[in-house]
């Protein structure tokens, strides 16, 4: 399930302007939501709470949790967040490879923020390097400390 589902009303996410890296990194996601509606409910979870596309609730209904489900919940900027997660999965692309991937340029410095802040790819389980989409680098666990 994508995080952007989880994602700050328009009026909230461009309060500082529709290319503010800062608050794209930082403000965008409403972690609280979604650790309340997904990771944290009781046998429920929420799909969705905003339509980013529409910008309005998106009107969704919590779903049972199948027996034996596994949530995967996808996104940036994830880590950090004290979000609770079994296995974490960290996808890290250089700022060229993110340009390839038609990343727009005032949000490289989120990226690039976010890697030098947090080390991501020291703290997930998995680190997953791709540069080229075609041959990705697994590397399980990232670091020897772990």
């Amino acid at each position: 399930m994508p995080a952007q589902g989880f994602w700050r009303p328009a009026g909230e996410r461009f309060e500082y302007g529709r290319e503010d890296w800062q608050a794209f990194r930082d403000g965008w996601l409403d972690a609280a939501a979604l650790r309340r509606e997904v990771l944290e409910a009781d046998g429920t979870w929420l799909p969705a709470l905003w339509d980013v596309a529409r910008d309005r609730s998106a009107r969704l209904l919590a779903q049972p949790v199948p027996e034996r489900a596994v949530l995967v919940v996808d996104g940036v900027f994830l880590q950090g967040l004290g979000l609770p997660a079994e296995l974490t999965v960290h996808v890290a692309l250089s700022p060229g490879a993110l340009r390839r991937r038609g990343v727009p340029m005032w949000q490289l410095p989120a990226f690039t923020t976010y890697d030098d802040d947090l080390r991501p790819g020291e703290l997930c389980d998995v680190l997953v390097r791709a540069e080229d989409p075609l041959r990705p680098a697994v590397r399980w666990p990232p670091s020897p400390s772990r």
